[in-house]
């Protein structure tokens, strides 16, 4: 076990927990895990950052029940908004500044080519990815921010990017690779890169052991539906496929991203509607999917209107469940022997409808759901088809910041442990 001096330096105490942060444009949602256990300390979110309705939602876990308290009022930047959060824990007696913290997780989108694993950061790993802004322009500006406003409150600090791409790095080049000039490709760094890797990862690996095997023994197709929405082939614990591509636009259909389209859409928005670059971005970033189709991205929504006889949201489910027998038959073919599908995130997990009607009719594949354990809503992994289905159907709630903490602590808890410094700064080429 790892020990810190106190700041009185008297006494030791084990540096066992780690704090993850995930920074947004507007928002940073932070969580404290004591590694000991793996059980969380604390759970919170600043939201609307910079607007003068911000809002910062904190809850601590370590007492009875979990109340949590609530700030209103402008929080002008991500560096008041973490210190914000750190009074926060402060006040439960989890302050960032305690012996006991070991590292700061940080979630980084983007990690293109050279990231394949959790990385210690350093000047030179912060500029690598400022220098795949260009193709995460939503999301890597602001887990830089995260990153420095961490730095600043604790410089002395192991400050650790798991990185969404890691896990699809592992693709073969076949999978990866646009059929378009290879020069103009690779001089813009154009191919599919994938995303949700940190979730694809936990409940792969999750999925194997809920079927009494290791990750190397059995081929996983993992279905994360959340409002954001990717699917992946793993094939013995390594991914080989994956719906997402240059960014988190391509694939499934999503809350409000289209998913997969004809590219010469956008020149014909471009020259007969008159659209801008800018306005398409929008449209097919934040106006399309289910929100375009029937004006609501909510699926619980959705599936009310369904219920009262609602065609146009009808339409809308059936093109998202459409796209995801696209994916499950193609990723079928690409493993060649399927040993389960796995339902996760918001929707994947509680959406009875969806998982029911995303199988149905794929019973040549060795796919069925048994309705009664369907309809079964619980917070544990559990498998809901029949013991007499050739491929296992199941849903296993995701878990993205304890998989990022485990991964930060394994990174630097184990050469602490074996007395060595810390690795930083792999680059890999």
């Amino acid at each position: 076990m790892t020990t810190t001096p106190t700041k009185e330096g008297s006494a030791a105490v084990q540096a066992r927990r780690v704090l993850v942060l995930n920074s947004g444009s507007s928002s940073v949602k932070y969580q404290l895990l004591d590694m000991n256990n793996r059980s969380r300390l604390a759970i919170g979110l600043v939201e609307r950052i910079g607007e003068e309705t911000s809002r910062l939602l904190h809850t601590p876990l370590t007492g009875g029940d979990a109340e949590t308290r609530e700030r209103t009022g402008r929080i002008p930047d991500h560096a008041a908004a973490l210190k914000e959060a750190a009074e926060e824990l402060a006040a439960d007696g989890l302050g960032l500044d305690s012996p006991e913290l070991a590292a700061i997780g940080h979630r980084v989108v983007h990690g293109g080519l050279r990231f394949t694993r959790p990385t210690v950061i350093t000047d030179e790993v912060l500029t690598e990815i400022e220098r795949l802004v260009p193709v995460a322009p939503l999301h890597n500006p602001a887990n830089i921010t995260g990153i420095r406003t961490a730095q600043a409150l604790r410089p002395d600090l192991p400050q650790v990017a798991v990185f969404d791409t890691a896990f699809h790095t592992t693709m073969p080049e076949h999978a990866a690779r646009y059929a378009i000039d290879v020069e103009t490709a690779d001089a813009h760094r154009i191919r599919r890169y994938g995303f949700h890797g940190t979730s694809h990862a936990y409940v792969s690996r999750k999925a194997a052991e809920l079927l009494g095997r290791t990750p190397e023994e059995v081929n996983v197709i993992v279905l994360h539906l959340g409002n954001g929405a990717s699917a992946s082939a793993v094939a013995a614990g390594r991914c080989v496929e994956t719906s997402m591509g240059l960014t988190p636009l391509e694939g499934l259909v999503m809350g409000t991203r289209s998913g997969d389209i004809d590219p010469a859409v956008t020149f014909h928005l471009k020259r007969v509607a008159g659209m801008s670059t800018d306005e398409i971005d929008v449209l097919l970033n934040k106006k399309s999917g289910l929100l375009g189709l029937c004006g609501d991205n909510d699926m619980r929504e959705i599936r009310r209107r369904i219920d009262d006889g609602d065609e146009r949201a009808a339409l809308a489910f059936d093109i998202y469940v459409h796209r995801l027998k696209k994916y499950i038959g193609a990723y079928s073919a690409v493993l060649g022997r399927v040993d389960a599908v796995v339902f996760t995130a918001g929707v994947g997990e509680n959406s009875a409808p969806v998982r029911e009607a995303a199988i149905a009719g794929l019973e040549e594949l060795g796919l069925v759901v048994d309705a009664g354990l369907n309809a079964v809503r619980s917070g544990e992994p559990r498998l809901i088809s029949p013991n007499y289905a050739r491929v296992a159907v199941a849903v296993v709630p995701t878990d993205e910041e304890l998989e990022i903490a485990d991964q930060t602590f394994a990174l630097v808890g184990r050469a602490e442990s074996a007395g060595q410094e810390v690795p930083v700064g792999e680059v890999d080429n």
